[in-house]
């Protein structure tokens, strides 16, 4: 099932409404799904959290339903799953294991500070996370082909995602730490999101009335709309758009720029292909 026409469904970021990136955490009302080969210097706090194989997390996870961490993973400090929890083999654990529901652990797992489960404990290897995953969004979509798994979600990363309650999405090889935020791909940013750090992607959709303390980087399109503040630069290797009313306290370098009348830029601007002004709605 993990062919090329379905490899691509991870590569995307998407960062719901209200998603706030503090301090030590990364903090949703939505399921949170890690990719493999991460490496995240956060804590993740959400409903379900799903880790892919080989990554490591840094800080804890805490989940008001269930976690599942694949193979080899690390993480830094407890695990606390308010339903089940499912380990995977080889991961370790550098803090306390305490699960509210039933527990299915994998081999050679390193738990530091001991566990606590209130429910069944079977020892065996769960089904690993990618395909878990991976059908866990096909019965998200409704969707009963993997093949069209790819089409689905680069429409629904160009449209509105409220209706879908779709999960916070952290692409395979992604790193964030306390200064940078990079993600292979694309990246999607919700309303009323608060995001600490610098932030770089293949292309940055920033949606209304969300804060970022950081500066923005992408390969190719950024835009940001109406009550976006970004408290930094503003960098493209293609055409950045900002429209009415979103504020950028940074400079703006990018190949060209559609600037709205209606919004701010307070430092300079940089745009060899040129600049075009909207005005109106």
């Amino acid at each position: 099932m993990k062919d090329k026409a379905v490899r691509n469904w991870h590569t995307h970021c998407l960062l719901p409404d209200g998603t706030e990136l503090q301090e030590h955490s990364i903090k949703t009302d939505r399921n949170i799904v890690v990719g493999e080969f991460c490496q995240i210097d956060y804590g993740l706090r959400g409903a379900d959290v799903y880790v892919g194989e080989s990554s490591k997390i840094r800080e804890y996870i805490w989940a008001g339903g269930d976690v599942r961490i694949g193979n080899w993973c690390e993480i830094g400090s407890d695990v606390i799953a308010k339903a089940d929890a499912y380990i995977g083999e080889g991961v370790k654990i550098n803090g306390r294991l305490v699960v509210s529901g039933a527990l299915d652990i994998g081999e050679k797992v390193e738990i530091k500070e001991g566990f606590e489960a209130k429910g069944d404990i079977e020892v065996r290897n769960p089904m690993p996370v990618f395909m878990f995953i991976l059908i866990y969004l096909m019965t998200l979509l409704k969707i009963q082909n993997e093949k069209e798994l790819d089409r689905i979600l680069d429409e629904l990363f160009s449209e509105d995602e409220e209706k879908m309650k779709v999960p916070l999405m952290i692409p395979a090889r992604s790193k964030l730490n306390m200064k940078l935020f990079a993600v292979p791909s694309t990246m999607k940013i919700g309303k009323k999101c608060r995001l600490h750090g610098n932030i770089r992607a293949g292309s940055i959709d920033v949606q209304q009335d969300t804060v970022i303390f950081g500066s923005l980087r992408a390969r190719n399109r950024i835009t940001v709309v109406s009550g976006v503040t970004v408290h930094g630069n503003v960098e493209s290797g293609s055409t950045v758009y900002v429209k009415k009313g979103a504020h950028i306290l940074g400079d703006v370098v990018a190949n060209s720029l559609v600037l709205h009348e209606g919004a701010k830029i307070d430092g300079t601007i940089s745009a060899p292909h040129g600049m075009r002004i909207e005005r109106g709605p």
